[in-house]
């Protein structure tokens, strides 16, 4: 699957949602400007579409201007907006290797993973020592919070502005386990 994400893939995704069964929005990432009631209604009415559909209809709608593209893997929903002329079964194939990432990052990953963000507090210089790729903008003091929402970060790495820019699980993988493993020795 790396082979057919490998190279760069001509579309923009506008969104990406996870959702629970019972459509309550786990994760959710915007690569267009939308207000939040813009926000809200989208995923209202998509969340609603998406989730009344039976496992014999294809996973693709058209909402709006949009494509909307979505797999379930157990109790979630991922659902990704796209252009309209945007190849589904490449979005479903962008789905799967992030749903595999985060099982491998997380070991059987589940709706908690994706939804619960962790606190944790990190000396700014000595994280730039060890991960120097990683831009993190330290604005006066030296101790900052790091919100470390994991399931964001590992989607950051395979999207940007829109764009999947990485697919391979271990290049999005390499990041986020040097952080851990910097968190780890400085406990």
């Amino acid at each position: 699957m790396d082979n057919i994400l490998s190279s760069p893939i001509r579309m923009t995704i506008k969104f990406l949602i996870c959702v629970n069964k019972q459509g309550q929005t786990r994760l959710a990432q915007y690569y267009e400007k939308l207000t939040l009631q813009e926000k809200n209604a989208l995923e209202g009415e998509i969340i609603r579409k998406c989730l009344a559909r039976v496992e014999t209809q294809c996973s693709f709608i058209e909402y709006q201007n949009y494509k909307c593209v979505y797999r379930r893997y157990a109790s979630l929903f991922f659902i990704v907006g796209v252009d309209s002329d945007a190849n589904e079964l490449s979005i479903l194939e962008f789905i799967h290797a992030f749903v595999e990432t985060l099982d491998k990052y997380f070991e059987n990953v589940c709706e908690l993973d994706v939804s619960l963000n962790m606190m944790i507090p990190l000396n700014f210089r000595c994280f730039a020592r060890v991960c120097p790729h990683i831009s993190i903008r330290c604005l006066s003091h030296p101790q900052i919070m790091f919100n470390l929402d994991r399931a964001h970060f590992i989607l950051n790495e395979m999207v940007m502005n829109g764009h999947i820019i990485e697919a391979n699980k271990a290049n999005v993988l390499k990041p986020i386990l040097i952080m851990d493993k910097y968190v780890s020795q400085n406990k």
